[in-house]
């Protein structure tokens, strides 16, 4: 991930795995969840029990 940069400061650091989480986590497909995205597969199961 960020193994290459030097990092001096405590916040720089928390702030870019801050970053890269939000970007990676709703970017991924899961076979568990039916092949959707985790936001689609929580918006599909609410709308099923609503």
């Amino acid at each position: 991930m960020y193994y290459r940069d030097p990092l001096l400061i405590y916040e720089s650091l928390e702030q870019k795995i801050t970053d890269y989480i939000q970007h990676y986590t709703p970017n991924r497909i899961k076979e568990k969840l039916s092949g959707m995205f985790l936001i689609e597969y929580r918006k599909h199961t609410t709308q099923l029990f609503a």
